[in-house]
């Protein structure tokens, strides 16, 4: 490596929705492509890239994984990413190391939303995209459904490059629609194939699928579309030309079609993944920021920049250290440190590296276009820019997804609070979409991520790789207590026990204010009768009061406190006595001011196919829900809507069930509002219980 002619370069993702059959077809490249000896099987445990122990026990994706090979004289990385919600993160995550990505999609289950998600990720990242139709060996598998559902739902144009040759257990082959000769497979898992006329009975579909195919390149330029426009049709050598310019601009998605179990097909994925995809050259320059002017700077995929390259993933083990994998921009990368822009520090490495599922290959360099890893660097993460130290460039770092669901976390032995830490922030450093917060309310270690699934995951992590075994359990909902009437307090705290004494009278004036407002403390007091040294303890008191308040215990918020008279003695009054006195008058004065329980609420985005919408919206309604409105989202809807956080609390798996694992959702948190009575009362039951 370090020699490797960028223009016959292809980083390629396999992307697309759970159980699609992505890391089956990665492994079917690999093994088509001669680069292993056998066929990797996802339901065997033995793939290249499915190697963690939770994606052998599971048998899904659970984590990006890299590989590469050699085909017709390309150099091949392939990226197989995550397809199911809870892990998408991860896809996103890698999503802008790509120059180009194919989406695979099952011909039995056609397009989700997952696969929606990720194309339009892939629109934002401006990767090209080719898509493959998988599984035409499976019963129900239907390729002409799902070439309209792609077109439809994702609002692109198909150039349809093969059709099959029967389908479900009669599926024997492709017609290649470019060269329009048939290949009928041989079955014999190194997607071997025999070449042969295209059959009788489907020369006349084959003819007009290939016009319709010819119509669609044609408009990848205006020379073409004159030329076809003249003589009706397109030579192979323009047709190549035009599929080429035509996926690059994103101006249709070639479509083929095959079987990853059966290796059938993988053959013209690889010519289609060399033909129409990009090499790194011909990516548009990535832009930077300059850290010492600010200004806006580019780097162009060329050997010939200063080396710039940014950190797309990170991989965190205890016994080997931190691995950080980057893809190059631009430059070489040779020697033995470079500098982190983000972080404003140089970072000595060891040995490049290049990925080869769990395993790393060593290369002594580098260059624009390829992705490498070193390992056991000490402060570059996950969003990181490496550089020249002479030519600094920060890249920007997508905004990380908002993790969905909370759980609080108990560890199962005493004592092991610490390493609960260590464990998480290893783990938080390959995955930046997880989150650990200590609530200093609830007093409860919570941790988030997007879905049960991946925050099961990370406690299985937890406990074969850093040996921590903890209890997982709904997070408590952080309530809040408010008050409703304006009232007027007058408490005298006297106490006398020998000695000196202690002595505060105070008038106060609690009201209530707009809800997330706050707590406001104001002094009206005029003439002396409280002492201005003595002021502030009152405010203090009323503080402290406030963290408990006296419905069930909660916060108090949204409340504005003014003390207006009072008064002291020359000789037992102190700021303790004023602390308690503001302390004591705030409790008696809340109890007449009409308390309330309030709770928080979350504002949430939730997509799901038009089918779905009204037992979405009916299931939000019997959340206490408030639906603010919908947004078409070609092919689904994108429901905009308020609830309270309990009832929430496990909502990603049951909007999962509802909608065929097709629906996703982002939540933040908006406001507070008052509990109705009947609930509030039922609520504080249940706490009262605990």
């Amino acid at each position: 490596m370090g020699t490797v002619d960028i223009a016959k370069l292809r980083n390629v993702g396999f992307v697309g929705q759970g159980d699609s059959g992505k890391t089956s077809l990665a492994e079917a490249l690999l093994f088509a492509a001669g680069k292993t000896d056998r066929l990797g099987k996802v339901d065997e445990g033995n793939s290249n890239f499915d190697y963690e122990d939770e994606e052998i026990k599971r048998k899904i994706t659970i984590t990006s994984s890299l590989h590469h090979c050699d085909w017709k004289g390309f150099d091949l990385t392939i990226i197989d990413t995550p397809g199911y919600t809870n892990f998408l993160h991860d896809t996103r995550s890698c999503m802008r190391a790509l120059d180009g990505a194919v989406l695979v999609v099952s011909a039995v289950d056609g397009v989700k939303a997952q696969s929606s998600m990720i194309w339009k990720w892939a629109s934002e990242f401006q990767v090209p995209r080719i898509a493959f139709i998988n599984k035409m060996d499976r019963e129900r598998a239907d390729f002409r459904k799902v070439v309209a559902e792609l077109e439809k739902s994702l609002d692109t144009r198909a150039a349809v490059l093969s059709m099959p040759i029967g389908s479900e257990a009669n599926f024997r082959g492709i017609i290649d629609l470019v060269r329009m000769k048939a290949r009928i497979f041989t079955f014999d898992g190194k997607g071997g194939f025999e070449e042969a006329d295209i059959p009788a009975e489907m020369q006349e579909e084959a003819k007009e699928m290939r016009f319709k195919m010819v119509e669609v390149v044609a408009e990848a330029n205006d020379a073409l579309m004159e030329k076809y426009l003249e003589e009706d049709n397109l030579t192979s050598a323009e047709l190549f030309d035009g599929l080429h310019q035509g996926t690059v601009s994103g101006i249709f998605t070639p479509v083929i079609c095959g079987s990853a179990a059966a290796n059938a097909g993988t053959h013209l994925l690889l010519d289609t993944i060399m033909n129409c995809l990009p090499a790194p050259t011909e990516r548009p320059p990535m832009l930077g920021i300059d850290p010492k002017t600010g200004a806006e700077v580019d780097r162009k995929p060329s050997k010939d920049e200063p080396f710039s390259a940014f950190v797309f993933k990170t991989i965190s083990d205890p016994y080997t250290g931190r691995l950080t994998l980057f893809k190059i921009v631009s430059g070489e990368l040779t020697g033995d440190s470079f500098y982190n822009s983000t972080r404003e520090v140089s970072e000595k490495f060891g040995t490049i590296l290049r990925m080869e599922g769990k395993k790393q290959s060593p290369v002594r360099s580098a260059s624009a276009g390829e992705i490498v890893a070193v390992a056991k660097l000490k402060e570059t993460v996950t969003g990181d820019t490496l550089c020249a130290a002479g030519k600094p460039i920060v890249y920007p770092a997508p905004e990380p997804l908002h993790p969905v669901i909370s759980f609080a976390l108990e560890p199962k032995n005493k004592g092991d609070e610490d390493k609960i830490h260590t464990a998480l922030k290893r783990l938080m450093e390959e995955d930046p979409c997880l989150q650990v917060v200590r609530d200093e309310e609830t007093k409860e270690m919570v941790l988030s991520g997007m879905g049960q699934i991946h925050v099961e995951v990370v406690v299985e992590k937890m406990k074969r790789k850093f040996g921590v075994d903890v209890l997982i359990r709904e997070p408590k909902v952080p309530y809040r207590e408010a008050i409703r009437k304006k009232v007027q307090q007058h408490y005298r705290h006297k106490k006398q026990s020998g000695g000196r004494g202690q002595f505060a009278d105070i008038h106060i004036e609690v009201e209530p204010l707009p809800r997330g407002s706050g707590y406001e403390f104001v002094d009206k007091v005029v003439g002396g009768s409280v002492p201005r040294t003595y002021i502030p303890a009152v405010d203090k008191g009323v503080q402290e009061a406030m963290r408990k308040g006296i419905i069930a215990g909660f916060p108090v918020q949204d409340v504005r406190v003014t003390l207006y008279d009072g008064q002291h003695h020359a000789v037992d009054s102190s700021e303790m006595a004023f602390k308690i006195a503001g302390a004591m008058g705030f409790k008696k004065a809340m109890e007449e001011a009409k308390p309330a329980l309030l709770e928080p609420i979350v504002k949430m985005e939730i997509n799901v196919p038009d089918e779905c919408v009204g037992d979405v919206i009916g299931d939000m309604n019997s959340r206490r829900g408030k639906v603010l409105g919908m947004d078409p989202n070609g092919g689904s809807q994108i429901i905009n809507a308020q609830v309270p956080m309990s009832e929430v609390l496990k909502y990603a798996p049951e909007l999962r069930s509802m909608t065929s694992d097709r629906g996703m959702f982002t939540l933040e948190f908006s406001h507070y509002e008052e509990i109705p009575g009947p609930m509030a009362q039922k609520i504080i039951t249940e706490l009262q219980a605990q």
